[in-house]
């Protein structure tokens, strides 16, 4: 299984968090539109991703020969539910620049916490999950 793309999209969806990080760091309430821009944009790269593990990374590693990566597959996917949950309400409720402009603290809180643990599951994936797919296809 080709991975690569999953690999660039994680690349994406780093940049991304650093992005609003810089952003958030350089003023909520005078960077809201463009932190406001950069979840809309994050949000993109991040349901699309989602959607091409579901399709096809899962089903491919759960119906591979490997059971021990089909177990793993079915942990991370598992995992991974909650955190997407997490962040899509995050999205919808921090795309607006007015409600960015208007709880800048409640923000910085939530973005700390979601952030944190979307960028803990990409560094998770890129060093255990995807090293595992690839030794597989060797």
């Amino acid at each position: 299984m080709e991975i690569e793309r999953f690999k660039h999209q994680h690349v994406e969806i780093l940049q991304g968090i650093a992005s609003l990080r810089k952003l958030a760091h350089a003023g909520i309430v005078d960077n809201a539109s463009d932190i406001a821009r950069a979840i809309k944009a994050l949000s993109n790269v991040v349901k699309v991703h989602l959607a091409i593990e579901d399709r096809i990374l899962y089903p491919t590693l759960q119906n591979g020969s490997d059971p021990k990566l089909a177990n793993m597959g079915r942990m991370y996917q598992e995992d991974m539910k909650g955190i997407a949950n997490a962040y899509i309400a995050f999205s919808r409720r921090w795309s607006s620049a007015r409600e960015l402009m208007e709880r800048g603290d409640d923000f910085r809180s939530e973005a700390n916490t979601i952030l944190k643990s979307l960028h803990a599951r990409m560094q998770r994936e890129n060093t255990e999950f995807y090293p595992a797919i690839e030794a597989w296809e060797m």
